[in-house]
């Protein structure tokens, strides 16, 4: 089996991805064309034909092959046979934990529930990696309690990555842990899943040692995943995994059914995969978010532009409380030319704002666009926070 390669954060590859996909789409379109052509040059030809009128048909074939060929997208895919989860799962209850007087978590709490998706965020050192060594028992808290279900089988993939003995091989290494590996459907013997993209099957027999830092990842990713975990947590997944890698994985982690806890500074990665969040705001403080990062982020700076315009009304009550203890004054021509513009401007951006918002709920699906089109309704926001302050400023003399 043949794999692409693409330089590049995994948002980069996907483009490259549909721009393949799209040429070949075109060639299989062209080709389609010409095919039409060649066949009705076919049906008109006697059947003695002269040799350069052999060679043609000849070539006839080919471009026949090209005009009905399919668009194949190949890709490799990871089948776990998840455990059973049973129905209680996972209680954090108030949880606290510091570090002197730097606390990470106060009163933290969450109830698990049966397929969750959850992305953390925060900054470095906000308390994130804490969390999930509390979740899997590897830390203590200072307070509260944790209940744990019966069935939970955690995966995690951290960043400390499998400590492994260099001398040892891949497939010693996936023995290890089991000799058989069952899968969804069937079992699948323990050299399958460790073949390289592009290697032969007897790198399975190498030397861990001789292992890159992308294939090492990889590896212990399959270790994680062959013990069939039905709560997964993923600490910076897309870290040092090549592009295909972390296609195949997303494309299982779509699939699966189990819990599932991220945490990524891939923004695309997150907003694929989880439905909410974990904010880390610091001091303990932790924000429970319905929403993916992207909305989450949009939001937020909502809450920013709103404290700005709190703070601004706050100013124009102050300066309608000066104005009306002095002698009314009228708009100079100056200022109601501006203000009969203002009303112009503001209605043409609502208008603007409505359109691209109709457009970012369903029209579009180009991530590129996405993006363009959110950073504009985001200009259109705070153009009209100003003109509308303005607007009101100017109101108080008409």
């Amino acid at each position: 089996m043949v794999f692409c390669t693409s330089k590049g954060n995994y948002s980069k590859y996907l483009e490259n991805k549909e721009l393949r996909e799209e040429n070949q789409r075109v060639n299989v379109e062209k080709a389609q064309n010409t095919f039409r052509k060649e066949l009705e040059w076919m049906r008109r030809q006697p059947k003695a034909r002269t040799t350069k009128a052999q060679s043609r048909v000849d070539n006839f074939e080919n471009v026949k092959a090209a005009a009905t060929a399919k668009i194949e997208d190949k890709k490799v895919e990871i089948e776990v046979k998840m455990q059973r989860l049973g129905g209680k799962i996972l209680e954090l209850h108030n949880i606290h934990k510091a570090y002197g007087e730097n606390v990470l978590l106060d009163k933290f709490s969450h109830k698990f529930q049966r397929g969750e998706r959850v992305g953390i965020v925060g900054r470095n050192g906000s308390g994130k990696s804490t969390l999930l060594n509390i979740i899997i028992g590897t830390e203590k808290f200072d307070s509260g309690n944790v209940v744990l279900g019966e069935t939970v089988a955690f995966g995690y993939y951290n960043q400390k990555g499998l400590q492994l003995k260099e001398d040892k091989r891949v497939i010693d290494v996936i023995k290890d842990i089991a000799e058989f590996l069952p899968v969804g459907k069937g079992t699948l013997s323990a050299p399958a899943p460790v073949k390289p993209t592009k290697s032969p099957p007897s790198q399975q027999y190498n030397l861990v040692s001789t292992l890159s830092g992308g294939e090492r990842r990889r590896l212990y990713l399959l270790t994680i995943l062959m013990k069939n975990p039905n709560f997964l947590i993923l600490d910076e997944p897309t870290n040092d995994l090549d592009i295909l890698t972390l296609q195949v994985l997303e494309d299982f982690l779509m699939d699966f059914k189990g819990c599932l806890v991220i945490v990524s500074h891939d923004r695309y990665f997150l907003d694929k995969l989880t439905e909410h969040l974990f904010v880390f705001e610091g001091n303990g403080k932790v924000r429970d978010f319905l929403g993916n990062y992207n909305e989450y982020r949009l939001q937020l700076k909502e809450e920013q532009r709103q404290a700005v315009r709190d703070e601004k009304s706050l100013q124009l009550e102050n300066s309608k409380t000066a104005v009306a203890a002095a002698p009314k004054r009228k708009l100079s021509f100056k200022e109601q030319t501006e203000f009969k513009q203002l009303e112009k401007d503001i209605e043409l951006l609502n208008k603007e704002k409505a359109v691209l918002t109709e457009k970012l709920s369903g029209e579009l699906s180009n991530h590129e666009e996405i993006q363009k089109t959110a950073q504009r309704i985001e200009e259109i926001i705070l153009s009209l926070d100003d003109k509308e302050l303005r607007w009101l400023e100017l109101s108080e003399f008409i």
